[in-house]
């Protein structure tokens, strides 16, 4: 089972080991357009600020996302499971994780990201901001870069087993997969259920869709679920009290679950 996770605004002040070493990522095919992005990343970062701040969707008074940005070479790095601290990474709390539940996270899930394409949660890396909707010199918009790169990596990636998709829409809409993959590939939606004058209301949320995806990465993780299909992967979230609601999608595309949640 491969679980792709959408990064986080949030990320760690600083790292604490070796400067950034783009060969030892994974997905190493990725390394070339990793340096292009990376490049053009330092070269905005570097300029004129109010260009960078626009650029990268950044307000004015965040002058020390742009110098860390600009010694990207040189910062210390450590795993991205660290790195991204957000509200879906606070949930999921690999650290806390039994130890074959850290190494399941190693080998299955990635991480998307508008600088690096993906990486594993065990991928040493600095902290950084490279939103996907950032537009770089000399490259543009990145969705259009990263659309033809990580098709193959992705599909590699996820071999012959299912793919949970949690990532959000802007990541999302980098790589969908197509034909077969797309049949084993499962994406999530949280729906909120409450009562309103007596009837059963469901909205979308946000910050608790976040929380309640690193729940599910997390509880998946340490039953050691190891479904081999689609329809096994939905039956797990079942197994695991997920209230799941599936939406007909129709033959070659992703299949589309909601999760139902009360209590948030």
């Amino acid at each position: 089972m491969l679980i792709l996770l959408p990064p986080s605004e949030g990320k760690a002040e600083a790292g604490s080991g070796r400067r950034l070493d783009l060969d030892r990522l994974s997905l190493p095919g990725l390394n070339p357009v990793r340096e292009e992005v990376l490049s053009a990343l330092l070269a905005l970062s570097a300029g004129p600020p109010e260009t960078a701040l626009t650029a990268l969707g950044l307000g004015s008074g965040q002058h020390g996302e742009l110098r860390r940005n600009a010694r990207l070479r040189q910062a210390a790095t450590a795993p991205a499971s660290r790195i991204y601290t957000g509200v879906l990474y606070e949930a999921l709390d690999l650290a806390s994780l039994p130890t074959a539940a850290r190494r399941a996270a190693s080998r299955q899930v990635l991480v998307s990201s508008g600088l690096w394409g993906a990486v594993r949660l065990t991928d040493r890396i600095p902290p950084y901001r490279c939103p996907i909707g950032a537009r770089l010199p000399g490259i543009g918009a990145l969705p259009a870069l990263w659309r033809q790169e990580l098709g193959a990596a992705l599909t590699e990636a996820a071999g012959r087993g299912p793919v949970l998709d949690l990532r959000s829409g802007a990541y999302a809409a980098v790589w969908t997969p197509r034909g077969e993959l797309a049949e084993r590939t499962v994406t999530v939606r949280v729906l909120h259920e409450r009562e309103v004058d007596g009837v059963p209301v469901r909205s979308v949320v946000s910050h608790f869709n976040k929380a309640t995806k690193g729940r599910l990465v997390r509880d998946l993780l340490l039953a050691g679920a190891r479904p081999r299909t689609a329809d096994a992967l939905v039956t797990t979230l079942r197994d695991l009290k997920y209230t799941v609601c599936e939406e007909d999608t129709g033959p070659g595309r992703p299949r589309q679950v909601d999760v139902i949640v009360s209590e948030l």
